[in-house]
Protein backbone atom coordinates (compact mmCIF):
# COMPACT_ATOMS: atom_id res chain seq x y z
CA UNK A 1 0.00 0.00 0.00
CA UNK A 2 1.23 3.34 -0.82
CA UNK A 3 0.61 6.34 1.75
CA UNK A 4 0.06 9.60 0.38
CA UNK A 5 3.01 12.47 0.56
CA UNK A 6 2.78 14.23 4.58
CA UNK A 7 3.60 17.75 4.31
CA UNK A 8 6.74 17.08 5.90
CA UNK A 9 8.36 14.81 3.17
CA UNK A 10 6.64 17.59 0.51
CA UNK A 11 8.66 19.99 2.18
CA UNK A 12 11.80 18.06 2.85
CA UNK A 13 11.99 16.97 -0.74
CA UNK A 14 11.53 20.24 -1.99
CA UNK A 15 13.82 22.17 0.05
CA UNK A 16 16.44 19.89 -0.41
CA UNK A 17 16.47 20.14 -3.96
CA UNK A 18 16.11 23.32 -4.10
CA UNK A 19 18.39 25.09 -0.55
CA UNK A 20 20.80 25.66 -3.09
CA UNK A 21 19.53 27.73 -5.67
CA UNK A 22 17.45 29.36 -3.22
CA UNK A 23 20.67 31.32 -2.61
CA UNK A 24 20.96 32.32 -6.04
CA UNK A 25 17.40 34.45 -6.03
CA UNK A 26 14.58 32.21 -5.97
CA UNK A 27 10.78 32.98 -4.65
CA UNK A 28 10.18 32.25 -1.21
CA UNK A 29 6.75 32.11 0.52
CA UNK A 30 7.48 33.01 3.98
CA UNK A 31 3.78 33.01 4.98
CA UNK A 32 0.37 32.30 3.66
CA UNK A 33 -3.11 31.73 5.07
CA UNK A 34 -6.57 30.54 3.59
CA UNK A 35 -9.99 31.45 4.45
CA UNK A 36 -13.27 29.39 3.19
CA UNK A 37 -15.29 31.83 0.95
CA UNK A 38 -18.91 31.40 -0.58
CA UNK A 39 -16.98 30.62 -4.05
CA UNK A 40 -14.18 28.34 -2.43
CA UNK A 41 -11.28 29.40 -0.62
CA UNK A 42 -9.51 32.71 -0.44
CA UNK A 43 -5.06 32.47 -0.20
CA UNK A 44 -3.37 34.96 0.59
CA UNK A 45 0.58 34.38 0.03
CA UNK A 46 3.39 36.31 1.23
CA UNK A 47 6.26 36.29 -1.42
CA UNK A 48 9.97 37.34 -0.57
CA UNK A 49 11.95 37.54 -3.78
CA UNK A 50 15.03 39.18 -5.52
CA UNK A 51 13.20 41.23 -7.87
CA UNK A 52 15.68 43.33 -9.81
CA UNK A 53 13.46 45.00 -11.75
CA UNK A 54 11.55 43.24 -15.14
CA UNK A 55 14.12 41.48 -16.02
CA UNK A 56 14.21 39.00 -12.96
CA UNK A 57 11.11 39.29 -10.64
CA UNK A 58 8.29 36.69 -8.73
CA UNK A 59 6.17 36.52 -11.71
CA UNK A 60 3.73 33.76 -10.70
CA UNK A 61 2.69 31.86 -7.38
CA UNK A 62 0.18 28.57 -6.94
CA UNK A 63 -1.68 26.57 -4.90
CA UNK A 64 -1.24 22.96 -5.23
CA UNK A 65 -2.28 19.28 -3.87
CA UNK A 66 1.03 17.85 -1.94
CA UNK A 67 1.29 15.75 -5.24
CA UNK A 68 1.26 18.10 -7.33
CA UNK A 69 -1.58 19.05 -8.98
CA UNK A 70 -2.37 23.29 -9.62
CA UNK A 71 -5.48 24.17 -7.60
CA UNK A 72 -5.50 27.86 -8.30
CA UNK A 73 -2.64 30.76 -9.31
CA UNK A 74 -2.03 34.51 -9.30
CA UNK A 75 0.05 36.03 -12.00
CA UNK A 76 2.16 38.80 -10.50
CA UNK A 77 2.01 41.29 -13.91
CA UNK A 78 5.18 43.26 -12.47
CA UNK A 79 8.13 43.51 -10.40
CA UNK A 80 8.19 44.16 -6.75
CA UNK A 81 11.92 45.32 -6.17
CA UNK A 82 10.61 47.78 -3.91
CA UNK A 83 8.17 46.34 -1.81
CA UNK A 84 9.86 42.94 -0.01
CA UNK A 85 8.31 41.13 0.92
CA UNK A 86 4.79 41.25 -0.36
CA UNK A 87 1.47 39.87 -0.24
CA UNK A 88 -1.40 39.17 -3.04
CA UNK A 89 -4.29 37.00 -2.86
CA UNK A 90 -6.52 34.64 -4.91
CA UNK A 91 -9.93 33.64 -4.31
CA UNK A 92 -12.97 31.22 -5.67
CA UNK A 93 -10.21 28.39 -5.28
CA UNK A 94 -11.28 24.92 -5.78
CA UNK A 95 -10.14 22.47 -3.13
CA UNK A 96 -11.32 18.72 -3.28
CA UNK A 97 -12.90 17.75 0.33
CA UNK A 98 -10.45 15.05 0.68
CA UNK A 99 -7.68 17.33 0.80
CA UNK A 100 -6.47 18.49 4.11
CA UNK A 101 -3.23 20.01 3.21
CA UNK A 102 -2.04 22.59 0.54
CA UNK A 103 1.46 23.89 -1.00
CA UNK A 104 1.98 27.36 -1.84
CA UNK A 105 5.11 27.75 -4.15
CA UNK A 106 6.68 30.57 -6.18
CA UNK A 107 7.61 31.36 -9.34
CA UNK A 108 10.99 33.45 -10.18
CA UNK A 109 10.87 34.76 -13.71
CA UNK A 110 14.45 33.69 -14.73
CA UNK A 111 15.26 30.59 -12.40
CA UNK A 112 11.49 29.06 -12.08
CA UNK A 113 10.44 27.30 -8.83
CA UNK A 114 12.88 26.55 -6.53
CA UNK A 115 12.25 28.57 -3.33
CA UNK A 116 11.41 27.73 0.14
CA UNK A 117 7.68 26.27 -0.66
CA UNK A 118 4.59 27.05 2.83
CA UNK A 119 2.49 23.73 3.41
CA UNK A 120 -1.02 24.91 5.34
CA UNK A 121 -4.03 23.00 6.36
CA UNK A 122 -7.56 23.41 4.77
CA UNK A 123 -10.01 24.54 7.07
CA UNK A 124 -13.66 23.01 6.76
CA UNK A 125 -15.38 25.10 4.36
Amino acid sequence: MVSAPTAESVESSISSTTSAMSRQGCADVVSASIEADSGGFTISATISSADTGWDKYADLWEVRTLDGVVLGERVLAHPHENEQPFTRSVSGVQIPIDVVEVVVVARDSVVGFCGDPFVMRVPLP
